[in-house]
């Protein structure tokens, strides 16, 4: 009695692991493949699951073996999905940085470009500089502008058109 006890309590008969697998192996392809999708190769799971499953079929009861395999399958599916992000965490970071590397005469030739466009925004008047700057740099409309400078509309697209051309004319290329 003790034995044909023992077989039950654990998968480690043919037959029994046999059944296991005619029971449980199409119900577990299927969870794989409707949880994650084709591309985590779900054929795979199943075999992994059935190979832990036999590995340890000493430990596991056959009540029991269903939930292992089900446990089994999902977390190495959900550890190659954790293994592909990190991989491309890691990619996203190395093109990251690869494009960080600006050439230094770019570099110089920004920092050159930025002294004189301050000089130039220097040389406007208060009224065209302040109507220029609430225009590019904070992206207000010529109408928001007017409001809160209390002018027309007429008058801030008079003040940023005039302010554009004299940049223009002190920065070459802008």
């Amino acid at each position: 009695m003790k034995k044909e006890t023992a077989i039950k309590d654990n998968c480690c008969e043919e037959s029994v692991f046999a059944k296991l697998h005619r029971l449980h192996a199409r119900d577990l392809h299927d969870f794989i493949y409707y949880k994650f999708g084709e591309e985590h190769n779900p054929k795979d799971k199943v075999q992994v699951a059935f190979m832990k499953l036999w590995e340890n079929c000493k430990n596991i009861s056959v009540d029991k073996a269903k939930s292992f395999l089900f446990s089994v399958a999902n977390n190495s599916t959900l550890n190659v999905i954790k293994h592909k992000k990190v991989v491309l965490k890691y990619e996203l970071k190395a093109n990251k940085n690869d494009n960080d590397i600006e050439d230094p005469q770019f570099l110089m030739e920004e920092k050159e470009y930025m002294a004189r466009y301050q000089k130039a925004l220097s040389h406007l008047t208060e009224e065209k500089r302040v109507a220029f700057l609430l225009n590019r740099v904070e992206g207000k409309k010529h109408k928001e502008i007017a409001e809160i400078l209390g002018i027309s509309r007429k008058a801030v697209e008079k003040r940023i058109y005039t302010a554009l051309d004299q940049l223009r004319k002190e920065i070459d290329g802008i």
